[in-house]
């Protein structure tokens, strides 16, 4: 026969794990060998020596442990006990009414996002994630208009790069390279480079250029690398100065191609 209005929802009646009696008055309950913990003792059937128990007096329950009023003996026979009042139609929730205090902790598996569009898996991941030595950003600048020198004091070559590190654990390696010639009569046909974080010298090294093809200009494409652990989640930034060695008349960069500067961030 047809209902008018509502049709009730189903209930889930579950025989819980048979309980032999003994000397006592607490049992626990359980379901395939798990404990189950019922959300009222009215949800639970009781029978006992053939009685069916009342809920409340003639037993408790707390959490998954099930009390008689009085100790029972070994004589005393729980005939079953059935939870009652599981609901498995629940109906469709309203939008907006499903809570995170409602999804149970790791409920939601792998298998459960497995094929989810890469659309949905935006965000940005923890720095925690990435094992030791992982490069997770790298950044790259270059500069390619010729820059001269010719009072011996560093000058930038015009190679800079920002970088905003996700750890202060995290390790920064620079690597610059450069296009460097010298003009120069003397024996002294070198060039000296540095990398800067911010105003902080970091590394300074001198290059011995040369060209065969003419003894008083010398070029050459040099390297230059550090190592560097800036202790900060601020915005860094790192560029590649030069200076001409003493007895050249001048020292000049990016005449012949540019320099480039390119950051890695390392997990550290």
């Amino acid at each position: 026969m047809p209902f008018i209005g509502t049709q009730p929802e189903v209930g889930g009646y579950s025989v819980l794990d048979a309980l032999t009696a003994s000397a006592t008055a607490s049992y626990t309950l359980q379901k395939d060998s798990a404990n189950f913990v019922p959300n009222t003792a009215n949800q639970l059937l009781v029978s006992l020596n053939g009685v069916i128990q009342k809920p409340g007096s003639s037993f408790t329950v707390s959490g998954s442990t099930l009390t008689f009023s009085s100790a029972l003996t070994s004589s005393d026979s729980i005939d079953f006990i059935i939870a009652m009042g599981e609901p498995l139609l629940v109906g469709v929730p309203s939008d907006g009414t499903i809570s995170t205090a409602k999804i149970a902790t790791s409920a939601v598996t792998d298998a459960k996002i497995a094929g989810m569009a890469a659309t949905k898996l935006t965000g940005t991941v923890s720095n925690a994630r990435f094992p030791s030595g992982s490069v997770i950003q790298v950044l790259n600048g270059e500069h390619s208009t010729a820059v001269s020198n010719s009072d011996g004091s560093f000058t930038d070559t015009g190679a800079t790069v920002t970088i905003t590190p996700n750890s202060s654990s995290n390790k920064i390696l620079i690597i610059g390279s450069v296009a460097g010639e010298t003009y120069s009569t003397g024996s002294d046909r070198g060039i000296k480079l540095r990398i800067m974080r911010d105003s902080t010298d970091l590394i300074t090294q001198t290059y011995n250029l040369y060209d065969s093809s003419d003894t008083s200009q010398r070029i050459s494409q040099v390297i230059i690398k550090d190592f560097d652990s800036p202790s900060t989640t601020s915005a860094t930034t790192y560029k590649i100065q030069f200076a001409k060695t003493g007895s050249n008349s001048i020292a000049r960069v990016n005449n012949y191609s540019s320099t480039s500067i390119t950051v890695m961030e390392i997990v550290g």
